[in-house]
């Protein structure tokens, strides 16, 4: 089964600009709490999934930049657990 391509930078932005009704350039870089549930509520509806992230991770999403790279690590497709890649 084919999964989507996580969102890149362009695509965060406008799910972000959803928030308040502004342009994908009004979003600034340092996102707050709201901002992040509203990114991840959308996250989770458009592509049919519930994203169980820590605290730690959901801290890492305080900037677009991170946020980008939590939602490609989040919905990639199954990979073996950490511990066990490149370690043999």
């Amino acid at each position: 089964m084919a999964h989507p391509a996580p969102p890149d930078r362009a695509a965060v932005l406008a799910l972000l600009a959803g928030y308040g009704d502004r342009s994908p350039g009004e979003v600034g870089e340092v996102l707050d709490s709201l901002e992040l549930t509203w990114l991840v509520a959308q996250v989770e509806q458009r592509y049919g999934v519930e994203l169980e992230l820590t605290d730690e991770v959901f801290a890492g999403m305080g900037t677009v930049t991170g946020a980008v790279g939590v939602l490609a690590a989040a919905l990639a497709p199954e990979q073996a657990p950490a511990e066990q890649v490149g370690h043999g």
